[in-house]
């Protein structure tokens, strides 16, 4: 719990970066795709623009979603000497997600992953003791893309005894895992005792939360799951180029997504997640492992400490 740390910011810029985004919601406000979050955010007390589905949100909605989300959250095994607690300043790792190639391991070509590549990274991921919970590491390409998540679950669930993570794409698929995550865990309650999986989803910047991000928000409250709202906000591209205006946009689409979360379902586990970055401005491309990816996660560790919310930011 204690040793090194790197505060970038004092209370008082985290105050400042707060009232920001405060202000940000309720002057100008999130788009909001879906029409079922809509009734939600307006049904407690937001301002809500049905035709440009803009949510305008008061400030005492936020901070009463920071108060009423988890501290703490248990992030089970299949094996329960690989549980892992998410809390504020306990430190843990995952790998990285999301890949489209690989290298093969036996001719050494670059190819598309397939459903077996998943089955193997989660079987590599399994004995690390290094990585605590498993993250979808790369994808099945030869299905059906609109059910791959089903397909990855189906190879990965087999192969690791870590807690999981996956982006289920939208709200179909996430009831679909569920029933898979149950049958595993040995029915819905066990399910909700040990939740053995977890999902990510990403507002889109700046100040979108679109159908899918909103349907899988809302499902997982509904069925208990811990959902990471990992913003992917890209300085210089889709949010100001400075580091400041990138956290403030950064921060109002996570709690955003957290208070939909607790709207939904209050004490519903949420993460305050990121894989924000700048942008490239030479090849139009997402900066990941630069100095400033490093940064701004750095500061993004920090917000969600002075949340006191579990936080998922991409190394440097």
């Amino acid at each position: 719990m204690g040793g090194f740390s790197l505060n970038v910011f004092t209370d008082d810029e985290c105050d400042e970066i707060h009232l920001a985004t405060l202000e940000v919601l309720e002057k100008t406000g999130m788009f909001v795709e879906d029409e079922e979050a809509l009734e939600v955010f307006g049904s407690n007390g937001a301002q809500v623009d049905q035709e440009k589905k803009i949510v305008k949100l008061p400030p005492y909605m936020i901070e009463d979603a920071v108060r009423t989300a988890p501290p703490k959250i248990f992030l089970a095994g299949r094996n329960p000497k690989n549980d892992y607690i998410m809390e504020n300043r306990r430190v843990g790792f995952t790998n990285f997600g999301e890949g489209l190639q690989i290298v093969d391991p036996d001719t050494g070509e670059l190819r598309q992953t397939n459903k077996q590549d998943v089955a193997d990274t989660a079987k590599m991921v399994d004995a690390l003791d290094e990585i605590d919970v498993y993250l979808r590491a790369v994808g099945a390409h030869e299905v059906p893309q609109d059910v791959a998540p089903l397909h990855n679950a189906e190879a990965f669930f087999p192969n690791t005894s870590k807690h999981c993570f996956i982006g289920p794409i939208n709200g179909f698929n996430v009831k679909k895992l569920v029933e898979m995550a149950a049958v595993i865990a040995g029915g819905r309650e066990a399910l909700k005792e040990r939740p053995i999986m977890s999902f990510n989803t990403c507002p889109v910047s700046p100040l979108k939360l679109v159908r899918d991000a909103c349907e899988i928000i809302m499902e997982g409250a509904k069925n208990n799951i811990p959902v990471n709202v990992l913003s992917m906000a890209m300085a210089g591209g889709s949010t100001p180029v400075n580091m400041a205006g990138t956290l403030v946009d950064h921060n109002a689409e996570v709690l955003t997504g957290i208070c939909l979360g607790q709207l939904t379902r209050k004490g519903t586990p949420m993460i305050y997640g990121s894989s924000t970055t700048a942008m490239d401005l030479r090849f139009g491309t997402a900066s990941v492992g630069s100095p400033e990816c490093g940064m701004i996660n750095a500061a993004v560790a920090r917000l969600g400490n002075y949340y006191g919310l579990p936080t998922w930011a991409a190394g440097g």
